[in-house]
Formats: C-alpha cells, structure tokens, sequence
C-alpha cells in the first residue's frame, strides 16, 4: 500500500447516507491503493448546545462515531486501505472543505441533514461541490435513507 499518492477523503456523520459514502471512499481506496482519511466534523457551542454536554464530551463522541462507521463499514473486509481517523470541531462544510486540500478527491453523501437545517444552514455537499480543493464525489441518498432524514 502507498502512503505517497493523495488520500481520498470522506466525510461520516453517523447517517445510513454517510456509511455508504464511507464504503464507497473504502472501495476506491483499495483499488488505488492510497491512504483514507475519514472526517467527522463537529460543534459545539456552550450557550447554544441544549444537551449540555463539554467540548470534550463533543469530541469523544466525533470519536466514538468514527469508530463505530468505521466498524459497520469494515466488518467482512478482506483488504482495508490505510485509514487515518480526523475529528476536527467546526462547521462540517468548512472542515471538509479544509480537509480537500491536497487530497485526490472528496466523498460526501447528498442531503444527509433534516430538510429545515438544510434550509437554515445549507448544504455541507453543495458547499463542497462549490468549493473545495479536489474533485468531489457526491454519492445520492437512496429513498428509504431520505425517509429516515425526514421523519
């Protein structure tokens, strides 16, 4: 395996819709044969966040989240790529944008937030489509994951 070719990176928020750009990114990481990085963005904002939990509680989390995609999404493998694990606090389109610099492409899923959030803040693969550092790979939501978004 080289560790010298750009690595693909992909984002995961813990959504059916990410797991599948999670496996996709895996996939043609092996064929090419270079590292993944797989992104977990999150935030925190004490007067903001109604769970009431610590910006550490928050990155344990991302933690626990990336682990657990990284777990469903391996499972059965026979060959894995190099996989570096990246839990970045921040908006997710901006860390992911961040995170396309220098990479052979960026994998995101396509509407995996509910559609208000989306209305209210955008959407994270839009933003990246428009402006990030490498080639963008926009995997769709299947229906049943887009029934689950919005119930």
């Amino acid at each position: 395996m080289s560790t010298t070719s750009a690595p693909i990176v992909v984002g995961v928020d813990g959504t059916r819709a990410s797991e599948r750009a999670l496996r996709w990114a895996m996939d043609e990481a092996v064929v090419r044969g270079c590292p993944l990085n797989v992104v977990n963005a999150w935030n925190y904002e004490p007067l903001a966040d109604w769970r009431e939990v610590t910006a550490a509680q928050a990155g344990k989390e991302s933690e626990a989240l990336l682990d657990e995609a990284l777990r469903i999404v391996s499972a059965g493998r026979t060959e894995l790529p190099e996989i570096i694990r990246h839990s970045r606090r921040g908006y997710a389109a901006e860390v992911l944008e961040a995170a396309s610099e220098g990479a052979a492409m960026l994998v995101v899923a396509s509407r995996t937030g509910h559609p208000i959030r989306q209305f209210v803040l955008g959407s994270t693969s839009l933003h990246c489509v428009r402006h990030a550092h490498a080639p963008v790979v926009v995997i769709p939501v299947a229906d049943r994951e887009l029934a689950e978004v919005t119930s």
